[in-house]
């Protein structure tokens, strides 16, 4: 890679109307973010990456710029904006500068519909293009500066390659019929929204893993501690994990140490974790202790037998369909439409496409053969 010319690293207002004005003149871009969710209490994009031939950009949210060109450039549907696995982007995106995108291409998904055998970015790169991507950089702190120079180049390998994998997948896509399919997709992806959730004590509690081997006067202690840790994760700016992990503190709700002394022994509460937190998770068990047992949620009713049964057969449908295909069975039909489609049991095409669960490639597709499943499990 040696080869390869330095990245522009984009930290100044000059810098970024000169990339603006490159970008914009392009029919096609690649993109990708870098962002900080294992180091920070809040995430938030701290690098985007472009490629354009001949030149990469890495675009620094943290500098004291307005970014708000560049969500033209992603709105703007004479462009082709390439991500691999995009979903992700396009939410953190989203989130961060209310974004909108149009004409997307997602080469994950571009792979997974041609029935590639690898769809990861670091795979492809090492089969199509001798390049071997450095995992250590995966979980680097993106927030802290200056960034490393080595994580710069890994950083710029996530665009460099990705205009000439579009390609490669274009061809192919023409050449299999699979283009109308593929662009559903990548309509679907473009259209993600962000699902990144608060803290809810009342939720979160239920979906730790444990919680239900606990008696009920422990869960109150849990959810103590969990309030806690969030306190305190938000106060050092920290992922909730980085402060004490969810088996500790399910062994700590578990025995309720009364002291610091007891604490000795609890799986992952390390001497450090006893100096630096020990009163504070006391005092927070001692709150669960004395405080009423939080009620569990209402569990999901189980769906009718008939409804289990036409979503076993719709199962059956789709694994015939994929291993045909040579694909993975979501990139035929996702388990959630399935299961809508078990409900729903639409008796027509009008109906099935009334429903909107499929899209207009995946209703001429597959809206009969669907349809002939229900109809013979009614």
């Amino acid at each position: 890679m040696s080869h390869l010319h330095p990245p522009i690293v984009v930290t100044e207002r000059p810098q970024l109307a000169s990339l603006v004005g490159h970008l914009s003149g392009q029919p096609a871009i690649s993109v990708d973010t870098e962002s900080n969710s294992l180091h920070a209490y809040q995430e938030q994009v701290c690098l985007i990456q472009f490629s354009v031939p001949g030149t990469d950009y890495l675009v620094d949210p943290l500098s004291d710029l307005d970014l708000g060109p560049l969500g033209e450039i992603f709105a703007n549907s004479a462009t082709v904006k390439v991500f691999h696995a995009a979903e992700y982007d396009v939410m953190c995106l989203r989130r961060d500068y209310g974004w909108r995108f149009d004409n997307l291409f997602d080469t994950m998904w571009a792979a997974r519909v041609l029935g590639w055998s690898h769809s990861g970015l670091g795979n492809i790169l090492r089969e199509r293009f001798g390049v071997r991507l450095d995992k250590r950089w995966q979980r680097y702190d993106w927030g802290r500066r200056p960034l490393a120079p080595e994580a710069l180049a890994y950083a710029r390998l996530d665009t460099h390659y990705l205009l000439t994998l579009r390609d490669q997948l274009l061809a192919e896509l023409k050449e299999k019929g699979r283009l109308e399919e593929a662009q559903e997709f990548f309509a679907q992806v473009a259209h993600s929204e962000p699902n990144f959730k608060p803290f809810d004590p009342n939720r979160d509690l239920w979906r730790v893993k444990g919680v239900w081997d606990l008696e009920p006067e422990d869960r109150a202690v849990l959810q103590e501690l969990l309030i806690w840790r969030d306190n305190e994760a938000r106060h050092r700016n920290r992922p909730p994990f980085k402060v004490v992990n969810d088996q500790t503190l399910v062994a700590l709700a578990r025995t309720h140490p009364q002291n610091v002394e007891q604490m000795d022994g609890i799986t992952g509460f390390k001497p450090y974790h006893q100096r630096r937190y020990g009163r504070k998770v006391l005092k927070a068990i001692a709150r669960g202790v004395s405080a009423s047992a939080p009620q569990p949620p209402p569990r999901a009713p189980r769906p009718p037998d008939a409804v289990l049964q036409r979503y076993e057969a719709l199962r059956s449908w789709r694994k015939e369909k994929a291993a045909k295909r040579s694909v993975d069975p979501d990139v035929i039909v996702s388990n959630a439409t399935l299961w809508t489609l078990a409900h729903r049991a639409p008796r027509s095409l009008d109906q099935l496409t009334d429903l909107g669960a499929l899209g207009p490639w995946q209703q001429k597709a597959y809206g009969t053969a669907l349809l002939s499943v229900l109809l013979a499990h009614s």
